[in-house]
């Protein structure tokens, strides 16, 4: 039997997050911020870690910078009991500067060792030890991206359940390895605009109709409007969690992280779709995609208070 539930295989960095900063931005001022951070980030790490602080058995697949922010990167991933075994290492980490404005930001990301991973850094034993593999992040894998259909090709040859969240393309062109790698995809996990940007679709129904035909299991992340998902023609929706927002940055990784987590326990689709939509409400409560599941004690009793799953939607006939 696998000691790993899921192998993740994606990117690791810091983000570095200012707030308060006024709107517009001009140049050659001096603009002053009324809050900083400095918190684990990166799609792959925010979700390796707080699946990990879930309960899931994590093994993690990166790149990482021999500097200080990768060195404190590894740490958070340590803290929460990630198997890193299997890391490469690079030269100097990348970084993102996140600068919120309200329900909009900006997300600048200087890539570093981002980018770097390679094909040949990968064990595939490893990884396909696992119960289930998962992506995030699919178009800032410069160097691996190329060779991530035979890599999904070889996770389900081994008998995995396989995952992918995209999440954007900076260069929004949605390119056609996408085409080789979703017959290979159980679970695909897009948000709103990226379902619709690599459907080609004007409007999200007809994304998730396009999408289904190709993936068994389309599950998209809505915000405030909850989760949906298609499953052999059927339709599966679940409510957001109401909370106080404090901070958005990970709601998406840390819904991933809910919904995976019962996925490897053997939830039915509803349940999962609850479950992710509860931690990605209880990740919003603290700045940054980790800090809320840094505090195991705080983390469990907002799980047992929002715990509504018999409320939930059921699914469409």
């Amino acid at each position: 039997m696998s000691n790993l539930d899921i192998a993740i295989v994606g990117e690791i960095n810091l983000d570095l997050i200012l707030y308060g900063l006024p709107e517009p931005m001009p140049t050659e001022r001096e603009l002053l911020a009324t809050g900083f951070t400095i918190t684990l980030g990166s799609s792959s790490a925010i979700l390796a870690h707080n699946l990990a602080a879930l309960g899931s058995r994590v093994g993690f697949i990166t790149k990482v910078g021999d500097d200080s922010f990768g060195t404190l990167a590894m740490e958070r991933l340590c803290e929460r009991g990630v198997d890193l075994t299997r890391v490469a290492h690079g030269a100097k980490s990348g970084v993102t500067l996140i600068l919120p404005h309200g329900p909009q930001r900006h997300i600048l990301t200087y890539p570093g060792t981002i980018s770097e991973l390679r094909f040949e850094d990968l064990d595939l034993d490893y990884l396909a030890s696992a119960r289930h593999f998962h992506m995030s992040s699919l178009f800032l894998q410069r160097e691996l991206l190329p060779h991530v259909p035979e890599l999904f090709r070889r996770m389900k040859s081994a008998g995995l359940t396989t995952s992918l969240d995209t999440n954007d393309d900076p260069d929004d062109r949605w390119g056609e390895v996408l085409d080789e790698i979703l017959p290979h995809v159980d679970i695909l996990l897009p948000n709103e605009r990226e379902a619709m940007k690599m459907s080609r679709a004007g409007d999200l129904e007809t994304a998730l109709s396009r999408l289904s035909q190709k993936v068994e299991t389309v599950v998209v992340k809505m915000g405030a409007s909850g989760a949906s998902a298609v499953r052999e023609a059927r339709r599966f929706t679940a409510p957001a969690v109401p909370v106080t927002v404090i901070d958005p940055i990970g709601a998406g990784d840390s819904f991933d992280a809910g919904f995976l987590h019962q996925f490897l326990r053997g939830a039915d689709l509803t349940t999962c779709l609850a479950y992710g939509n509860l931690c990605g409400a209880f990740s919003v409560t603290a700045c940054g995609g980790t800090e809320a599941f840094r505090d195991a004690a705080r983390m469990q009793e907002f799980l047992r208070q929002h715990d509504a799953i018999s409320a939930l939607t059921p699914p469409a006939s």
